[in-house]
């Protein structure tokens, strides 16, 4: 268990390490904005209180520890669990989801099919590197969002899974909205 020392140790090397990232940005003519950085710190749940919860100096600047920020729209927390990140995703989607719906009520269907695909489809898949090694718990969230946006494109109901999970796939491989398979992106598990 590390002692408050090596707390204020580990603290002093990451002050120490931020001013050499900003020393070598100065010598290429790049500045280090120090008023929009950010400091997690990250551990288990079980280590929580280990965290130092004192400011980090980070230039001339010092620096709250936060428990979550956002990076490239990728919403990190200091447990590493992407339990903030699934929930604003998924929120978002449902947000967008029901947007569309209302929008889409008299639409062609290659037309909800772009609008859920760009809308919804590209929110789920950017970032989605991050979430390998989920607990299923997490990932079945995002494929609720899945199967919610193939319910609303085919006017499908929620017991349909073996129809769905075909028309969804055929539009999934006809838009090409995926540059790669996600652990997340399948349909009628458990449903046979």
């Amino acid at each position: 268990m590390p002692s408050v020392g090596s707390s204020h140790s580990l603290r002093e090397d990451v002050c120490v390490c931020v001013d050499d990232v900003a020393s070598w940005m100065r010598s290429n003519r790049l500045q280090l904005n120090t008023t929009k950085t950010e400091v997690l710190w990250c551990a288990t749940s079980r280590r929580q209180h280990q965290i130092p919860q004192e400011a980090t100096r980070v230039g001339n600047h010092f620096v709250q520890t936060a428990g979550w920020l956002r990076d490239l729209g990728i919403y990190l927390d200091s447990e590493a669990s992407m339990k903030i990140h699934v929930s604003r995703t998924v929120s978002s989607c449902f947000t967008v989801l029901r947007q569309v719906y209302s929008a889409i009520r008299h639409a062609s269907s290659r037309f909800s099919t772009s609008l859920v695909v760009s809308l919804v489809l590209s929110r789920l898949h950017y970032g989605n590197a991050t979430l390998t090694g989920l607990p299923g718990r997490k990932l079945n969230r995002l494929q609720s969002v899945l199967n919610a946006a193939a319910r609303l494109i085919f006017a499908a109901s929620k017991y349909d899974q073996r129809s769905l999970a075909t028309s969804f796939c055929s539009v999934h491989c006809q838009t090409k909205a995926f540059v790669s398979r996600r652990p997340f992106c399948e349909f009628g598990n458990g449903a046979q």
